[in-house]
């Protein structure tokens, strides 16, 4: 139990390191968002966040939200 214990802590580690080494060598060094409307793929595909796609409805009509919940 040990054994498995400090090898996942040791991979753990190993994976901490290479976020900090990724952040600190690239120029301007930061993660990339992971929110969907920052990404380029769903943006072609028409994806959108689920708080904008209601943002969106609710600006059409405040019955066609409504409606649709009720189904």
């Amino acid at each position: 139990m040990t054994k498995i214990l400090l090898i996942g802590t040791l991979i753990i580690a190993i994976a901490m390191l290479f976020l900090l080494v990724k952040v600190l060598l690239r120029r301007g060094g930061e993660f990339s968002s992971q929110h969907i409307h920052d990404s380029k793929a769903m943006k072609e595909r028409g994806i959108h966040c689920v708080m904008d796609q209601d943002r969106e409805m609710r600006t059409r009509s405040r019955l066609a939200v409504e409606e649709k919940a009720k189904r």
